[in-house]
């Protein structure tokens, strides 16, 4: 998985691309540094182009927003697609995590 940050204002916007595995756990400490750096109050994490999350990768999402909620954020998961889409809503992570299309 790649990332790449983009500050809008009012939102740290983050897309991810690749695949989102067990094997990226070193960049969700980046992703988590982030959220530590920014200065905004909206988090959002656009999934579109992301090609394959694993049981981790959404084990990760959680952890994501448990830090943005920690630090008074409010984390969105935009644009899921495809196997990614149907995976985090299996999870249900809906029920955590807002998702915007």
């Amino acid at each position: 998985m790649d990332f790449k940050t983009t500050n809008t204002g009012d939102a740290t916007e983050v897309r991810l691309t690749g695949r989102l595995e067990f094997t990226d756990h070193d960049k969700l400490h980046e992703l988590v540094d982030l959220l530590g750096q920014t200065s905004t109050r909206r988090f959002v994490l656009d999934l579109s182009v992301l090609e394959f999350v694993d049981s981790a990768g959404l084990g990760m999402l959680l952890i994501l927003q448990e830090e943005a909620e920690s630090r008074e954020m409010k984390m969105v998961i935009r644009g899921p697609a495809g196997d990614v889409r149907r995976s985090i809503e299996l999870a249900r992570l809906s029920e955590i995590i807002t998702i915007e299309p």
